[in-house]
């Protein structure tokens, strides 16, 4: 996709699977289980999608998906497939390999988005995947994922980040920042303590990186939050004020976990908001 004269590829990293209840939260499941089945675990289909931005000499990776050295056991927990696509591969497909990544913005530090942030050289230790590439964070991100509450503690591996800090390669940020021109991040605080997301606007068009604000199209509306948001009523506050802006100005929605909805608009109607007619999207990676 072009947006705006800036190249934006889909790069697909793979599936895994988590709890419908969790996912949809408050929203019951007679509802939810109709734009994503359970299986006999009442898990559901989750896409592993990184966006790839391509501007002047610029490469930029939004996050990572869960990585090569995820450990087996969350691995078989997670139904974690990258049989038919990985990070390392979408990348090929599109000509590149991680030394080409001049940055990596990392939405937040949980397993899913920070995974491949970080993988094991040829001493076991953990180093950068992309090594010459400057990683961003928000400062409050970075700080709650040294030491987060017991309610997501399990959704952060050290190993994903601590390095980058180490290597001296991780730039923590403070606010709202511009990664490059016409690319720029956004802090949201429902989710998880300084979740970023990516917006791209160039010549009247907008693209949104949702992140973990909105995982799919199905949960647009404003009621379907995860039960993983640490501030529910604050990601209900986010997503009202980003989806009139977006509604308003004909933003496009890119969804970070979507299995079959890569990007849509969004419309809001008598119903509230709700995700437009799906984009088309050619998708690396995609199996």
């Amino acid at each position: 996709m072009n947006v705006g004269g800036i190249e934006v590829l889909a790069i697909e990293c793979g599936r895994f699977r988590l709890d419908g209840g969790a996912m949809f939260g408050v929203v019951p499941k007679v509802l939810w289980e109709k734009h994503a089945p359970a299986d006999e675990k009442n898990r559901i289909a989750i896409a592993l999608r990184s966006m790839l931005i391509r501007t002047g000499p610029d490469i930029i990776l939004v996050d990572t998906g869960v990585g090569e050295d995820f450990p087996r056991k969350l691995r078989d927990i997670y139904a974690v497939d990258q049989q038919s696509s990985s990070l390392a591969q979408s990348l090929e497909e599109v000509g590149l390999d991680f030394g080409d990544i001049t940055h990596v913005v990392l939405t937040h530090l949980h397993f899913d988005h920070a995974g491949g942030a970080t993988k094991a050289d040829a001493s076991g230790q953990m180093a950068p995947t992309s090594p010459s590439a400057t990683y961003y964070v928000q400062r409050k991100q970075y700080e709650w994922a040294l030491d987060p509450d017991d309610h997501d503690r399990a959704s952060y591996l050290p190993e994903n980040f601590v390095p980058l800090k180490k290597q001296g390669r991780l730039r923590v940020l403070d606010g709202e920042t511009e990664i490059a021109a016409g690319v720029s991040v956004l802090p949201v605080h429902g989710h998880t303590p300084g979740q970023q997301l990516v917006k791209i606007s160039a010549k009247g068009e907008t693209l949104l990186y949702c992140a973990d604000l909105i995982p799919t199209a199905a949960h647009v509306p404003i009621p379907w939050i995860m039960s993983y948001d640490l501030e529910p009523l604050v990601t209900v506050r986010e997503k009202q004020a980003l989806l009139g802006a977006a509604s308003a100005e004909e933003w496009t929605l890119f969804y970070e976990h979507d299995p079959n909805v890569v990007a849509s608009g969004v419309v809001k109607n008598e119903r509230g908001f709700q995700s437009a007619t799906p984009m088309v999207w050619a998708q690396s990676g995609a199996g």
